[in-house]
């Protein structure tokens, strides 16, 4: 149920014309919804604000903001991101500050809210982002880094401007996904300066960002990121491939009760070492549709099977 909060300020957002704000807030609404238990509400709410018209008036007013980013509602339990002990542990610890952040703002402190991601492709990073927004009832914004970054001189830097300002404005978890295209470091461009002039913008935007949303970067390429950067994060959180703890995990969450007993045994989980959790993710649907198909239980020949095919795609794609 909405708080009176949250009342006040849809209505704030509708005598104000600010139809992305009630549409943020309605999402947060619907979020904690879904968290509750309240699954049915929760979807009508996120199928009310997708079917919404848009008003011409705003779509004037939000257009330099709106292609910046990309709103999304999520409804990921935390129990659905497979890694280390050692990372959940530091992102309940990011849950746990941010649900306390005012008491800690009384004693001077503030909570982690800006964090940057970093592993191989597929180990967690993005499902990360959307944990902590079903976690804590926000938004998932996505920045579009396609319309982030211009070929013209100084028109990133407005962009970025206009991007954390939004940031400070509506509430909610900001994705930079593919950071490097951002942080790349700085001795490394040959553009006349114009990313170095970004980069120092981003620096300097993240090092002043006192809002209440959380700011998270992943990068698949760490080496390449400004070792300036690194300050300004309060957290790094390192994704690694699963190891066989988390391989058995993985295997057990999407197979349930279609699959032998045999599909978790030793030769399975050594077939599947070397692959992240999104290509075992990948091998245990194809194993689910084939069952539906032959309407038959999984095996470990089968599962093994596709962990194979995975394998050698894997191989094309350089992973």
């Amino acid at each position: 149920m909405a708080t009176i909060s949250q009342i006040k300020a849809l209505m704030n957002a509708h005598f104000n014309d600010d139809q992305e704000k009630f549409r943020v807030i309605s999402l947060q609404i619907a979020a904690h919804e879904a968290k509750i238990g309240h699954s049915t509400g929760a979807q009508e709410i996120k199928k009310l604000v997708k079917n919404s018209p848009q008003r011409k008036s705003n779509i004037l007013k939000m257009t330099n903001k709106n292609e910046l980013t990309d709103l999304q509602y999520t409804n990921v339990q935390f129990d659905e991101l497979i890694v280390s002990s050692v990372l959940r542990t530091r992102i309940t610890r990011v849950l746990e500050e941010y649900r306390k952040r005012n008491y800690l703002l009384k004693n001077g402190l503030k909570n982690r809210s800006k964090l940057l991601l970093e592993g191989d492709p597929g180990t967690g990073k993005t499902l990360t982002a959307s944990v902590i927004a079903s976690e804590l009832g926000l938004p998932l914004f996505n920045i579009q880094l396609e319309n982030l970054i211009s070929k013209y001189m100084g028109e990133t830097s407005v962009k970025l401007k206009q991007l954390f300002e939004r940031i400070y404005e509506y509430k909610g978890v900001y994705l930079f996904d593919e950071f490097d295209a951002i942080g790349a470091d700085r001795g490394f461009d040959n553009d006349v300066g114009e990313m170095r002039r970004v980069l120092n913008s981003f620096l300097q935007y993240i090092e002043q960002d006192d809002s209440s949303s959380i700011i998270i970067a992943a990068t698949n390429n760490p080496k390449m990121l400004d070792k300036a950067l690194f300050r300004r994060f309060d957290d790094v959180l390192r994704y690694e491939l699963p190891d066989e703890g988390q391989i058995k995990e993985l295997i057990k969450m999407y197979l349930h009760h279609q699959a032998t007993k045999d599909v978790l045994s030793k030769e399975v989980i050594h077939e599947a070492i070397g692959l992240n959790h999104a290509e075992i993710v990948i091998a245990c649907k194809e194993a689910l549709k084939f069952s539906l198909l032959e309407e038959q239980m999984i095996d470990k020949n089968q599962l093994k099977s596709f962990i194979k095919e995975r394998k050698v795609l894997a191989m094309y794609k350089g992973g």
